[in-house]
């Protein structure tokens, strides 16, 4: 692709405003290392919430959007539609308390909410667990990401060289300004993103109707503006999506809350928390957090959306596995300069905001759940700061490693890596909300999983070498230890398909936590008075500490109208889009009660 002398304009004023900023906030992030994880929880909420938004916005999203509409229509998109409802559980039900805990990370959460050593444990491990190894994952997932579009974009450069510049210019910002300087740049980064990708969205539109001399939506299948699935087994025509019952449950009523996932983490968690208590009061927090699932799930998609339906008209002979191509072919034809530098920029910035959060948020469990809590545990704020930017850089070199080493392993093992958090979510969100979760519990719900997900690799080995499909060693092995009869019942035959597999997964996680928690004595007192205090959850599971039970219906109100909110206002975005006036009028329906009970159930009131 040629870019004119704009189009080079327009990508130097982008990296010069990403880098100047970090430069110049760098001086806060110096303070201490409450400035450089938090921004010394002095963030207003618009600051905080578009930073969650901007991180994930990943620089392939488009693209997996586009490709997803191609192939299976709006409709498609209910693979993480579907979580809405636990964006929102964590806007009510865990944001405020996140602000209030006054901790650095969510993992320093773990020893205030448990005691001994089963707690400092599990502290020390998670962090160099999600800290550096999925987090190394993560960062090295969008790498991949990237390299594929800078070969689309660029095949006459080198996309390895390309890579290493943006990342050199991102470890700088914020290797040196610290959560500051990310959250200024991601809001630079997302607002440039934006524009692009309706840039792109409006003239991809207007090119439908220009080659088909009808209106956008008549240019296309009306299964392909579809905004629910077709429920039922079998194979679906292109441009509908077709969804097992049982599949679509298990994304719909069990994924969300139980499976934890970079983004979206059971009761907050991660860079959420992260930015969730960067937010100067309780109150901005929760505003923050809404602001992040509005904006996710009702601003962001239908650029993308609007594109990839472009794409079906206008590459109609695109195979299946190229369908996300098609973007980028909507890049190279339709843009104009200046548009084009922008919409690179847009793929850069999306790219940065990711990489920049994760390093930040990544370098925060290592130096303060590991080296300052375990190691130097006494040291000078500079000491600490200093050794954090280590950190960012050893945590973006572990990622190169496996970005240009172990890169296709990851790939194939992505789903699995996700099966490996299955359940845990169970634990996450009553930890707060229950005061008999302990320590072990946590630790179960950890191990539990990851077992269950190894037995099903064994069995899905052994059946391989037993169809003569496979010679492997471990096959040979899993197929001779493994009875017939347990392979081939119908639970593990059902089991071994994602995301059906989530129903044994998490069935056994929350049977073995439950076991666990009444197997084992329950944290102190003086662990469980402390926590309260200072926490102050509501609900009935903290009765026997406090004495006394706080309703959780005006939360549960808020929950529920939240989530109407959303999926109202993304579904009477869609219809107007389409010129679909009366479904229009029906989401807009919704989105009114939905918005009355939302009021009336927390805008108004304030929390005691």
């Amino acid at each position: 692709m040629t870019l004119d002398s704009v189009d080079l304009i327009v990508l130097i004023l982008y990296f010069s405003v990403s880098f100047g900023l970090g430069l110049f906030l760098g001086r806060k992030g110096s303070l201490n290392i409450k400035e450089y994880f938090l921004s010394g929880k002095r963030a207003p909420w618009w600051l905080a919430g578009t930073g969650m938004v901007a991180t994930t916005f990943a620089a392939d999203t488009p693209l997996a959007v586009a490709g997803i509409v191609a192939r299976d229509g709006v409709a498609g998109n209910w693979i993480w539609w579907s979580s809405a409802a636990g964006g929102m559980l964590t806007v009510f039900f865990f944001a405020r308390m996140w602000n209030r805990s006054g901790i650095l990370t969510d993992l320093e959460f773990i020893e205030i909410r448990y005691g001994g050593k089963q707690a400092a444990f599990l502290r020390g491990f998670k962090s160099v667990y999600f800290g550096l190894l999925i987090n190394g994952i993560v960062i090295g997932w969008v790498n991949l990401a990237m390299v594929k579009i800078l070969k689309v974009l660029f095949p006459e450069y080198s996309t390895i060289l390309l890579l290493l510049c943006i990342l050199l210019v991102t470890a700088v910002y914020v290797s040196f300004s610290g959560l500051w300087g990310v959250a200024a740049a991601d809001m630079f980064q997302f607002a440039v993103a934006m524009t692009g990708t309706i840039a792109l969205a409006f003239f991809s539109v207007n090119a439908v109707t220009e080659s088909t001399g009808l209106n956008f939506a008549d240019s296309l299948p009306s299964s392909s503006l579809a905004f629910f699935p077709v429920f039922g087994e079998g194979e679906a025509a292109e441009g509908i999506y077709r969804i097992g019952i049982s599949s679509f449950i298990a994304f719909a009523a069990i994924q969300w809350w139980a499976s934890w996932y970079p983004g979206a983490e059971p009761g907050g968690g991660g860079y959420i928390a992260q930015r969730i208590m960067s937010a100067r009061s309780e109150k901005e927090g929760f505003l923050a957090a809404l602001w992040f699932v509005i904006a996710h799930y009702c601003l962001r998609p239908w650029p993308w959306i609007l594109a990839g339906l472009a794409a079906i008209v206008l590459y109609p002979d695109l195979p299946a596995n190229q369908k996300e191509e098609g973007y980028v072919y909507l890049i190279r034809d339709l843009l104009p300069s200046p548009f084009r530098g922008l919409l690179l920029a847009a793929f850069v910035g999306a790219y940065m905001s990711t990489i920049s959060t994760q390093l930040n948020w990544g370098a925060s469990y290592l130096i303060n759940d590991l080296y300052k809590r375990f190691i130097v545990k006494e040291n000078s704020e500079r000491h600490y700061v200093t050794v954090s930017r280590i950190f960012t850089v050893f945590i973006l070199l572990f990622s190169l490693y496996l970005t240009f080493y172990l890169l296709e392993s990851i790939a194939g093992a992505w789903k699995i890596l996700l099966q490996f958090g299955a359940g845990s979510g169970f634990v996450l969100i009553l930890r707060w909300y229950w005061w008999r979760i302990n320590a072990v519990s946590e630790i179960v719900s950890m191990v539990v999983p990851a077992a269950v997900v190894l037995f099903l690799e064994s069995v899905r080995s052994a059946l391989l070498y037993s169809a003569g499909k496979s010679e492997s060693a471990a096959g040979k092995f899993f197929y001779n230890i493994i009875p017939d009869r347990l392979m081939n019942s119908e639970l593990i035959q059902f089991s071994l398909e994602f995301p059906n597999s989530l129903y044994l997964i998490v069935g056994l996680t929350v049977l073995s936590v439950v076991v666990t928690v009444y197997a084992t004595p329950p944290e102190s007192s003086r662990v469980l008075n402390d926590f309260y205090q200072r926490i102050k959850p509501q609900g009935a599971g903290w009765k026997k500490i406090s004495g006394q039970s706080g309703p959780l219906g005006r939360l549960f109100a808020g929950w529920i109208s939240g989530t109407g909110i959303v999926y109202s206002v993304l579904f009477f975005t869609g219809s107007l889009l389409f010129g679909q006036t009366i479904d229009a009028l029906k989401y807009a329906a919704v989105f009114i009660i939905s918005s009355a009970v939302f009021y009336f159930a927390n805008i108004n009131k304030e929390r005691n």
